[in-house]
């Protein structure tokens, strides 16, 4: 697939939606989430690193979010709110150096009991899915994806 970059004086604000370049975008965006689900299908979670910063993005989710606990559906409501987008990209921008494509668009499951679905799975941008998979996958909450996949080796 080829990318397309914008021109350096494009502003978001008043552009067309180019219906080329949003199916590339959810292309992409579905290949992610698919390529993910295979991983915890053959790995655990709690075994996974998705970054080679993922100690410090845990610990700054921790210090940011301590209200979220991972084991709750996550409130789109909330997180997409006036408030919620301020706190979320205040978080997001102290990656913007260090993650590629850190503010890219993709999937996130909104609860780690389910399975990406129609009602389960929210749009967010990639940091908004490294920071809560990362700590499902420390506490454990992402195990069940392998253990469902290889009875024989559940705890």
């Amino acid at each position: 697939m080829t990318s397309v970059a914008p021109p350096a004086t494009f502003d978001a604000e008043s552009a067309d939606n180019f219906e080329d370049i949003e199916k590339q975008f959810a292309v992409k965006a579905v290949q992610q989430m698919l390529t993910y689900w295979k991983i915890l299908e053959q790995m655990r979670g709690s075994k996974l690193r998705l970054t080679k910063i993922d100690d410090d993005i845990y610990e700054h989710f921790k210090k940011e979010f301590p209200d979220l606990d991972p084991k709750a559906t996550i409130n789109e409501d909330e997180m997409k709110s006036k408030a919620g987008k301020e706190r979320w990209r205040t978080f997001i921008e102290a990656y913007k150096e260090k993650i590629d494509d850190y503010n890219f668009g993709t999937m996130l499951r909104s609860n780690a009991k389910f399975e990406y679905g129609e009602k389960e799975t929210i749009f967010a941008v990639r940091m908004q899915f490294y920071a809560v998979e990362i700590v499902r996958n420390r506490e454990g909450l992402n195990d069940w994806i392998y253990e469902q996949n290889h009875p024989e080796e559940a705890k």
